[in-house]
């Protein structure tokens, strides 16, 4: 990370300055250490953040600093009455109280790792009304037609029974974690830290990072998404997830994150009648909803016969892509930009909401 972006880290109590650089290198973070607050006058004003502790604050009236925002007093257990009067001769603007405050002292440091974009990126997710019905091509076809046209994305498997979104775009032997592999034990990651974790393809200016199920052990868990969709989220990326139909570990985290959920239904009566289970069991997610019907329809449904029979707006029509199928089991993943599913990824991608601020 940048110098001017370490964040500047006075502390005399080693128990907490041990907790602070876990804490750091858990994220990502290298802080700039210092003995005490009047050796670092020359950092106080220019560190985006700094953390201090009850016995640095205390020498901060004799050091003559001036007031600045960015101050945390860090401290081992509830405040004292001496850590207020510390508090305010440092002018913190608050007191962080491990291990109870853990979470929020981990979000102010991944944040000198990647500063949040403004607004932050898209969330999307993608399953099927049935099973076989081709979610998970679409929800990869989406994160490459996005990269192809400049955009950065992430692209997270949660359904640990489909194979693992590697295989559909022929990387199950690019390096790199999946899930059974990738222990997110603090609650929060950085982005730099899963591109640095994951496989990961370039297109032209456009970059693809995949987090993909494995073939063997647990899928994620809902703490364990929240965390990758996040990092995703203040980075600015467009995070497309790939739901299994049923609700399960992983689905909550990303339903209450999205934007747009895609529910991708063959053009078929029986299809649209599985859809419409699904689309009961997403609850109150279920206005973000809209279907995309995949041809052919063997009886000419239309796609808002689809969609009004599944009850949720339409997105039109995911095409089927001659010889994609084939390439497909070949380990070739490359969409023909006019194919069905480039024109749908497309369209997709057009509907998207604007973003909600990150978390």
């Amino acid at each position: 990370m940048q110098t001017d972006q370490r964040p500047l880290v006075a502390v005399a109590d080693g128990t907490v300055l041990d907790e602070i650089l876990r804490l750091a290198a858990a994220v990502g973070c290298e802080p700039e250490c210092v003995s005490d607050l009047g050796a670092a006058r020359g950092r106080w004003a220019r560190a985006p953040l700094v953390l201090t502790d009850d016995e640095s604050a205390a020498s901060a009236a004799t050091a003559d600093l001036p007031r600045r925002t960015g101050v945390l007093l860090v401290r081992k257990g509830p405040p004292a009455a001496e850590s207020w009067k510390h508090a305010v001769t440092v002018g913190a603007d608050a007191i962080v109280a491990l291990p109870d405050d853990e979470d929020a002292l981990l979000a102010a440091l991944a944040d000198m790792v990647e500063a949040p974009e403004p607004g932050g990126g898209h969330v999307l997710a993608v399953l099927g009304g049935r099973g076989g019905a081709g979610a998970s091509v679409l929800a990869a076809g989406i994160a490459v037609t996005a990269a192809r046209a400049g955009g950065r994305c992430l692209l997270v498997d949660c359904d640990p029974l489909g194979g693992g979104i590697d295989l559909v775009l022929g990387a199950e032997l690019s390096e790199g974690l999946r899930w059974p592999g990738l222990r997110i034990g603090s609650g929060r990651v950085s982005m730099s830290a899963l591109d640095d974790a994951l496989p990961g393809t370039r297109h032209g200016e456009g970059a693809l990072a995949v987090l993909s199920c494995g073939r063997e052990g647990p899928g994620p868990d809902d703490a364990a998404v929240a965390a990758v969709v996040d990092a995703g989220r203040r980075a600015g990326r467009l995070v497309v997830c790939d739901l299994p139909r049923r609700r399960g570990p992983g689905t909550d985290a990303v339903l209450e994150r999205a934007g747009l959920v895609v529910l991708v239904v063959p053009a078929e009566v029986r299809a649209c009648v599985a859809a419409a289970r699904v689309l009961a069991d997403l609850g109150d997610h279920a206005g973000k909803v809209r279907a995309l019907a995949r041809g052919p329809a063997p009886d000419g449904l239309t796609s808002d016969d689809v969609a009004d029979a599944v009850g949720v707006p339409s997105l039109g029509w995911l095409r089927r892509d001659r010889g994609l199928g084939r390439a497909l089991e070949r380990g070739v993943f490359d969409p023909r930009p006019g194919g069905g599913l480039a024109t749908a990824s497309r369209a997709v991608l057009g509907a998207l909401p604007a973003p909600d601020h990150p978390q």
